[in-house]
Formats: C-alpha cells, sequence, structure tokens
C-alpha cells in the first residue's frame, strides 16, 4: 500500500489559507447571529451564499460529490451533513453549521453548535464540552507530536464529562483539496500515527453525541443522525501547525 501523501504548506500557501478560512469565520458569526426560532435552515443557506459571493469566493460544499448545498445544517439528533430545508428552527433546538468555501486556490472550513433560544442545561454542557474537546486537540496540533494525540485530546475530553466520540467520521487534512491526507480521527491512543511537521494544515472536526457512538445515514444518502436519538454537537476549526505553535485558522 502506497503511503498517504501529507502536502506541507509553504507560509505563503498557509497565509492564503488563512484569508480563505476568515471568510469562513466570518459568514459563520453572520449566520450564528441569525438563529433564532421560527428561522429555517433554508433562511441559513440563501444568506451564506449571498455573504460567500460578496466575497468573491466558492461555496466549498456545493457540488462536491453531487451535494447540492454551501451549507450542513444539522438539528438535535443529526450528526452531521443535514441538508438545508424548510424546516424551521424551534425553541430548545441545537444547530450545528458545517461550512467551507475555497478562496484563491485553496479551502478553508469551520463548524460550530449554536442553541435556539433556551436550551437546558443538558444540551448546552454538550455543546461546551465538544468546543472545550477542539480547543484541547489544538493545543496538541504541536510539531513534534504524534497524530493520535490529537485524537486522544478530544476522547479524553469528552469521555471524561460521559459523552460519546462518534467513529464514523473523521477529520482531515487541507489545502489545494477540501479533503487531503491525513484522516484525524477523534479517539485513539497517544503516541501513535504520523509525526506532525510544520506546514501540515488540518480540519480537526470532534463530533460528540449526548448518548451512544453509534449513527446511521438517512434515506437521503447525506445525513448522519444518532441510532439512538441522542443529541450530538460539532465544532471544527482548520489548524496550521507550525514551528511556533498551532495557529487556528478559521478563528475570529
Amino acid at each position: 500500500m502506497r503511503k498517504e501523501e501529507i502536502i506541507l504548506k509553504s507560509d505563503e500557501e498557509i497565509e492564503i489559507m488563512r484569508r480563505s478560512s476568515q471568510i469562513v469565520a466570518e459568514i459563520l458569526l453572520i449566520l450564528k447571529e441569525k438563529v433564532e426560532p421560527g428561522i429555517t435552515t433554508l433562511d441559513l443557506e440563501r444568506t451564506a451564499e449571498e455573504e460567500t459571493r460578496k466575497r468573491k469566493a466558492k461555496p466549498a460544499f456545493k457540488g462536491y460529490r453531487g451535494y447540492p448545498y454551501c451549507l450542513c445544517t444539522s438539528v438535535n439528533d443529526q450528526v452531521v451533513h443535514g441538508m438545508p430545508s424548510r424546516r424551521a428552527l424551534k425553541d430548545g433546538d441545537i444547530v450545528s453549521i458545517d461550512f467551507g468555501v475555497s478562496y484563491e486556490g485553496f479551502y478553508g472550513d469551520s463548524a460550530i453548535t449554536v442553541p435556539v433560544g433556551g436550551v437546558t442545561a443538558d444540551s448546552m454542557r454538550l455543546i461546551k464540552v465538544t468546543a472545550e474537546s477542539l480547543n484541547r486537540a489544538i493545543e496538541a496540533a504541536r510539531v513534534g507530536n504524534r497524530l493520535m494525540d490529537i485524537s486522544s485530546a478530544v476522547q479524553k475530553c469528552v469521555e471524561a464529562e460521559g459523552f460519546s466520540v462518534v467513529r464514523e467520521f473523521v477529520g482531515h487534512g487541507i489545502g489545494k483539496e477540501l479533503h487531503e491526507p491525513p484522516q484525524v480521527p477523534n479517539f485513539g491512543e497517544p503516541g501513535k500515527g504520523m509525526r506532525l511537521k510544520a506546514g501540515m494544515v488540518l480540519a480537526i472536526e470532534p463530533m460528540i453525541n449526548m448518548g451512544g457512538s453509534g449513527v446511521r445515514i438517512l434515506d437521503d444518502g447525506w445525513t448522519a443522525v444518532t441510532v439512538d436519538g441522542s443529541l450530538s454537537a460539532h465544532f471544527e476549526h482548520t489548524v496550521a501547525v507550525t514551528e511556533k505553535g498551532p495557529h487556528v485558522l478559521s478563528r475570529v
């Protein structure tokens, strides 16, 4: 088997990816502020497309393997790849918004989970722990560490809180392609996997369930939901591994 080719990025390429990722971050901030009871995920989709066009970028997901939208909007028990629809968000829902663009030949990718109106304490804790697991994973994305140090950081954080890690979907390398090697699982044994090098750019994305880790795909061929109907949260950042430490390209 041929070893996965990891494409290291130059400082100049990382700067372009930062600009691409900042477009993603700006638009996600706009979308977050629009989330309220009564808005539909299709409303969010229209806003995302309009704001992307304004910035002369190209939506990363639209047309990717036939996917028809700019956003993935996953509500409550939907884990990832939920399709925008006329479904109106309700008070107490949580919605994950996953978004990416291509700009000047490079991709940026990020995701957030947003509470809709007033949510339960348990829902808020799931969101906060998932976000914290991403922060811990980013801290592990350092030159000389191993890939599974990132994965283990997520797993330890969420399992200590009684939540479970989705295993069917993983983070990934990113650059001129939306998905590049290596795959970045959210579980694993520390000290394993390839050595991290300066110039690697990773889309790190914990997907965390309140209940069991099992997921299934709906008949639309895209939407993944929890098998047990429990809530799921998702956060993602595009992160460059540099000699000075992890550089979060998609942080506002």
